[in-house]
């Protein structure tokens, strides 16, 4: 842990929260949380509901801790900036940011890395949707360029995949993925190091936006069940996938197991919720570290 005086030399702290993705809302209770957190360790934390307009407040700070969930502040964009004014920020930089949040060009560099990931195409429009069928079904459609499980369908018709399609293209590019029916796990990722494996249970057809946010439902079993080893080489494999696309200083990465034990990639997550349903602070406390410790880690991390 940080001494006082390592504190205080972090100086002024900006708490990027908000923003105008479709992810705003979760954004702002992540953002509360990390502040909260700041201050009761001694930390000099402003919170800041960002938006298009706000780089120059931004001069009287020192440090920058991005909790802007999508586009706008997990895409490289708002990295872009910070960069070009030398202001030290949490988290991925601008490559990293802008490939976590692109599912499809993530996939694609998994892809040609030779790392596992279901087999997937984009949908350019409607038309798509019976090519789209080769792939098998069910399928999963979703936004390429959003997080939180927003406009993300299961379908198991052509009827329902040109629905999905519909609702997926409110958000930007659209995407449809091989479902791969099996378990579901997630691999934090703090300073280089995996964080113990927790495995997600929903009564819902997938782990969807109430499933995340809203439902009492859902389990989350940490220790995951798996043996020592297979827990290693999870945690290996989303160190690997992380890494490979730039990704740095903390995490997610989301993995489904099928029913051969074979895992498969599902997506990078470069500024993971950080609310009271959120995976990253369960995953720190199995390890550990309290909330209060992991948000100081975060922004600490080199």
């Amino acid at each position: 842990m940080p001494t006082a005086e390592e504190i205080k030399a972090l100086g002024r702290v900006a708490v990027l929260m908000g923003g105008w993705s479709a992810e705003r809302e979760v954004s702002l209770h992540s953002g509360e949380a990390v502040l909260a957190a700041l201050l009761r360790s001694g930390v000099d934390a402003h919170g800041v509901d960002f938006q298009r307009d706000g780089l120059q407040a931004l001069l009287e700070f020192d440090r920058v801790f991005v909790v802007m969930h999508g586009r706008g502040g997990e895409d490289g964009q708002l990295q872009g900036a910070l960069e070009i004014m030398q202001l030290p920020y949490t988290g991925s930089g601008i490559l990293g940011s802008a490939l976590g949040m692109d599912k499809q060009r993530c996939k694609q560099l998994w892809n040609g890395l030779g790392l596992p990931t279901p087999r997937w195409m984009a949908l350019n429009s409607k038309d798509d949707c019976q090519l789209a069928l080769a792939l098998g079904l069910p399928l999963m459609v979703k936004p390429a360029l959003e997080g939180s499980s927003i406009g993300i369908s299961k379908v198991t018709s052509l009827t329902e995949l040109r629905e999905g399609y519909a609702a997926a293209a409110q958000f930007g590019a659209v995407m449809a993925e091989q479902f791969v029916d099996g378990k579901e796990y997630t691999v934090a990722i703090l300073n280089a190091e995996a964080l113990p494996v927790i495995r997600l249970q929903t009564p819902h057809s997938f782990y969807d936006y109430e499933a995340k946010y809203h439902s009492q439902s859902t389990s989350y079993h940490c220790p995951s069940g798996l043996s020592r080893e297979e827990e290693q080489d999870m945690q290996l494999l989303a160190l690997s996938a992380f890494e490979s696309v730039g990704a740095r200083g903390w995490g997610r990465v989301d993995i489904m197991c099928d029913g051969d034990g074979g895992s498969w990639l599902i997506e990078v997550n470069t500024v993971p919720g950080m609310t009271d349903h959120s995976l990253v602070p369960m995953a720190a406390k199995a390890a550990g570290l309290d909330f209060d410790t992991l948000v100081l880690s975060i922004l600490c991390c080199k």
